[in-house]
């Protein structure tokens, strides 16, 4: 018994709309490649020196690392235990700036904060 069974029938497509083109490219152009990587940081950085930016880069420590928290809590404790911890705190403490006189002082003689930075939905 041969049975042969019809796929079932498909809605009819819409023709796909023709592509615009460019411009023709004549036979003596060769086809434009991707800039590699490189080039394209290159030119980037390039136009930001242009513009008066200079390129700054730092290595920091992971701070998210293990080694790092445990040595902190090492360092902490460390000090924590010290002998001249007490004086090391104040001294700390009297060269804070935002608790300072001086700060409280400047804060004053600062313009007051522009339209966009104020609160206004009190008003």
């Amino acid at each position: 018994m041969n049975r042969t069974v019809k796929p079932p029938a498909t809605p009819a497509r819409a023709k796909p709309a023709a592509r615009k083109t460019s411009k023709p490219k004549s036979a003596a152009a060769k086809p434009s490649r991707a800039k590699p990587s490189r080039e394209k940081v290159r030119a980037h950085r390039a136009r930001l020196r242009k513009r008066g930016f200079r390129l700054v880069q730092m290595w920091l420590p992971d701070t998210r690392s293990p080694e790092f928290a445990a040595q902190a809590h090492k360092d902490s404790l460390a000090i924590a235990r010290s002998e001249t911890e007490a004086d090391d705190q104040a001294f700390v403490d009297s060269i804070s700036w935002w608790t300072s006189p001086e700060a409280a002082a400047l804060e004053k003689l600062e313009p007051p904060a522009p339209w966009w930075r104020t609160d206004r939905s009190s008003k």
